[in-house]
């Protein structure tokens, strides 16, 4: 004899029924990966920076990493002038992924700026301002009628050489010669005496310093005493901080000190037209690969997950945001 179920029992059922399947449903949507399940494929384009430059170098690591964790992915790795130039690579279709400083992001108001994404801060670049031991040069103020290595035209390293120059009151065009030549070319330059001094803005320590301080006598200058003029030009100049040189980062130097100087960091960068997969893969590749990277590359011994998820200037990539979700405690 069939049982009928009073009305409020009736909807009781329903309740409980519909209740055990939001259970179900969220311990299913708990076990699976939060990644969208598909491993990424294709071909991807990295703008790094100069040959010898720490850019560089970190690209031609990071491939080797990315070629054991996502072997669907061809990395073609492009050389650049610097974050200036890989910034404009990437919003133009150029480039997929680079390497860029923040001061170069939040300076780059050229088409499809608003398209630029970020997938982790990786490490600060370094200020370093480089004479012969022997120069009588102690600050930026002192460059006036010298040869000084400012970097080439779209460089990073110019960008940021024009704000101190400014801040030492030091007329970029009229008061120095300024030879637009990078990392790759400075060094040799220096020693050959067509240099008096050099700007270079890199992680710590920089191979092709390191090699010239091991070949022939320098010593960085100090730019701590421009840090409070500099950052009332306002603008990108809030990206730099007042940092160090330790004095063990270039042990060939003689007599090794710490240097005061201005730091800024470095983003992942890419943009939104990546597919998440892709940018979750890699920005994982980054995050989980930084001691074998740092290795080689010291600077790199400075990422860290707690850190990589301030991007400022830049929103976080989705797919980036996907791998920072499902490693968070």
């Amino acid at each position: 004899m069939a049982v009928t179920l009073p009305r409020l029992d009736r909807r009781r059922a329903v309740q409980s029924a519909a209740a055990g399947l939001v259970v179900l449903a969220l311990l299913l949507w708990w076990l699976l990966p939060v990644g969208g399940g598909t491993s990424p494929s294709g071909r991807v384009t990295f703008a790094t920076g100069v040959s010898t430059g720490v850019y560089d170098t970190y690209g031609q690591m990071l491939k080797q990493d990315l070629a054991r964790d996502l072997p669907d992915v061809d990395v073609d790795l492009m050389q650049s002038h610097g974050s200036p130039d890989n910034v404009e690579r990437l919003a133009t279709g150029r480039a997929t992924f680079a390497i860029a400083a923040t001061d170069a992001v939040a300076a780059y108001h050229g088409k499809d700026a608003g398209r630029l994404r970020a997938c982790a801060r990786l490490y600060d670049d370094y200020m370093q301002l480089v004479v012969p031991r022997g120069s009588k040069v102690r600050s930026a103020r002192d460059l006036r009628h010298l040869r000084v290595g400012v970097g080439g035209d779209g460089s990073g390293v110019q960008l940021i050489t024009r704000a101190l120059l400014k801040a030492a009151g030091v007329d970029f065009d009229k008061d120095i010669t300024a030879v637009r030549a990078g990392i790759d070319t400075m060094p040799k330059l220096l020693r050959q005496g067509k240099l008096d001094a050099f700007f270079w803005s890199g992680g710590l320590p920089t191979t092709a310093v390191r090699t010239l301080a091991r070949a022939y006598p320098i010593r960085l200058v100090q730019l701590g005493d421009l840090t409070t003029r500099l950052h009332r030009q306002g603008g990108v100049t809030r990206y730099y901080r007042a940092a160090t040189v330790p004095a063990d980062a270039y042990a060939d130097i003689r007599r090794p000190e710490p240097v005061k100087t201005i730091a800024v960091p470095n983003l992942l960068v890419t943009t939104d037209r990546v597919d998440p997969d892709l940018a979750e893969g890699i920005t994982r590749t980054v995050i989980e690969n930084r001691d074998r990277i740092g290795a080689r590359v010291h600077a790199a011994q400075k990422v860290d997950l707690r850190t990589a998820v301030f991007t400022d200037p830049l929103a976080l990539h989705r797919g980036a945001a996907r791998y920072y979700r499902s490693v968070k405690p």
